[in-house]
């Protein structure tokens, strides 16, 4: 074996993806964060329902967020959800 290479420096609060991680850290937590049901929350406001094509990319605070596919994934796995989740979700007409 040769010598060890030391790792480059990670910023503060930076995540470094790698065969020990998920790539995108957090999961579905994560995924059903502030930004995710903020989107939701305005595409529902502005239109009425949450029937969106899954390509659908919805901005908020000038983040693009990919609210046709979260919400798309989120109905497959709605018996994984937790409750207040789901709640958050039916407030605002989703079908399931």
């Amino acid at each position: 074996m040769g010598p060890a290479r030391a790792r480059p420096a990670v910023p503060d609060g930076a995540r470094r993806c790698g065969s020990r991680g998920r790539g995108r850290g957090g999961g579905a937590a994560t995924a059903f964060g502030r930004p995710t049901l903020a989107a939701a929350r305005q595409f529902h406001a502005r239109e009425g329902h949450l029937q969106l094509a899954r390509k659908h990319g919805e901005a908020v605070d000038g983040e693009e967020i990919k609210l046709g596919s979260f919400l798309d994934n989120t109905r497959r796995r709605a018996a994984k959800l937790p409750a207040e989740r789901r709640a958050d979700l039916d407030v605002l007409g989703m079908r399931w």
